[in-house]
């Protein structure tokens, strides 16, 4: 199992990479195929990823990713209304073959999965993008990594014991600390490699320290739907590490929280 899912990670953590160097386009699309997953994953979750609130969510995910790529993104409140509008109108004209549950959860799929994880290309997209979307990593795996070792190490007090019993506070702030000083080393790299910017090591420690609070937070809450539903993995496509879902979760979290604070950044120091 270790060693499938190394070589899981190095394989992703590669095309990752690819992805995400190319930009436009090609972080467009792989950006809306792993939203198509994730809703599927999820939508499988409450047995409706073959029915019509799903469907919708697919279609409307598609649509969705359409006016990011011809920048029309003044349509995109408009395509969220409409989108519940839809969803709705399959519940109430269906009645009573979809129930509440089931009708929210593809609303949510959408707004969870691809509105949420499409900041992945709005951050790639900004100006020196392609060096922002790596703090994705750092608020993300970077985190988790530091917080499961400050955690093996020092950890006595369980975080959520019910939940995630092997997360413990001191792995918490373990994490955030070491995002936010992975955060200092990126904004040192940064000026060193493109152009100086005043303190800007210091903006992007706060940058990463306080985004890896959502990437926990995203961690938690896919645990949390999986325990309530009593599913182990939300896939299979990723051997070792699972579906999109269990791979990208903190990710989902981390890439809006990081767009705004970067973008925030961006127009103080200019």
């Amino acid at each position: 199992m270790f060693w499938t899912r190394l070589a899981s990670g190095v394989v992703l953590v590669i095309l990752s990479i690819v992805t995400l160097y190319f930009g436009g386009l090609v972080t467009l699309g792989v950006t809306a195929v792993l939203s198509l997953i994730g809703i599927f994953e999820l939508c499988r979750v409450y047995k409706i990823e073959k029915k019509a609130p799903a469907i919708a969510a697919y279609i409307w995910t598609i649509l969705y990713y359409l006016l990011l790529g011809f920048d029309l993104q003044k349509w995109v409140m408009p395509l969220l209304i409409v989108y519940l509008l839809v969803v709705l109108a399959i519940y109430v004209f269906a009645f009573p073959k979809f129930h509440d549950k089931e009708t929210m959860a593809a609303f949510f799929a959408f707004y969870y999965v691809s509105v949420m994880l499409s900041y992945v290309y709005l951050l790639r997209n900004l100006p020196d993008g392609g060096w922002f979307v790596i703090l994705i990593f750092v608020c993300s795996w970077g985190n988790d990594t530091l917080a499961y070792c400050v955690g093996r190490l020092f950890g006595k007090h369980k975080m959520s014991p019910v939940l995630s019993p092997k997360k413990s506070v001191e792995g918490l702030f373990g994490g955030i600390i070491g995002a936010g000083l992975l955060g200092f080393i990126f904004g040192i790299c940064f000026n060193h490699f493109n152009h100086e910017i005043p303190s800007f090591q210091w903006w992007m420690a706060a940058v990463g320290a306080i985004g890896a609070l959502p990437a926990v937070i995203g961690d938690l809450a896919a645990s949390a739907i999986k325990r309530n539903n009593e599913v182990k993995d939300y896939g299979k496509l990723i051997p070792g590490h699972g579906g999109v879902l269990d791979r990208f979760d903190s990710m989902i979290f981390t890439a809006p929280i990081l767009f705004y604070l970067v973008s925030c950044v961006i127009e103080h120091v200019a």
